[in-house]
């Protein structure tokens, strides 16, 4: 089967809210080859670095998991540096040509940072303390935009945020895995 014609892996969504003295990370279940769902309770979002990192992927799983590896790596080189070790993880995954080849986009927070990296080099920290990546990110970053002021804390935010998402996107389930930090 020709590259350009196989349905590839998709979607799934992530989304990261910070606020008062919390922040989370939470991602849905969802695999989907093409227009079938292969498996509805999937971990994409796990602890790092003896539970000091949270890391959410979306894209394909192998290519994740290897990132998972690098970062914690560097993790290990740079300990309780987030920012640094994803810095570095940006700088290899753009020039090493095994993983440029990777399809996946993470985000990593900590109790201070909160990042998204790309394939491309890119780390990025919102504005806002919230962002979303995946199929269903947009959908999941709006709504936790339109959270962030009420009542809620950060992970009512992001249940509700997920909640959402799946409502709207076909590859995005409502079996959400969610972790916490204690944010500074």
């Amino acid at each position: 089967m020709a590259e350009d014609n196989f349905p590839g892996w998709h979607g799934t969504t992530i989304v990261s809210v910070r606020k008062g003295n919390k922040v989370v990370v939470a991602g849905d279940g969802q695999v989907s080859l093409g227009p079938t769902v292969i498996k509805h309770s999937a971990k994409k979002v796990r602890l790092l670095a003896g539970g000091k990192v949270i890391g959410g992927f979306a894209g394909a799983t192998a290519d994740a998991f290897t990132l998972f590896e690098r970062l914690e790596a560097k993790l290990e080189q740079y300990p309780d540096q987030l920012m640094r070790a994803s810095v570095e993880l940006a700088k290899d995954w753009r020039t090493d040509r095994y993983l440029r080849k990777l399809e996946a986009m993470m985000i990593v927070v900590s109790a201070t940072d909160s990042l998204v990296l790309t394939g491309t080099g890119d780390v990025l920290a919102p504005d806002e303390g919230i962002m979303a990546i995946g199929s269903g990110g947009n959908y999941a970053l709006s709504a936790a935009l339109a959270l962030k002021d009420s009542d809620k804390d950060a992970e009512e935010i992001a249940k509700k945020a997920m909640e959402i998402a799946a409502k709207i996107c076909v590859y995005t389930n409502d079996s959400v895995t969610l972790e916490s930090l204690k944010a500074k």
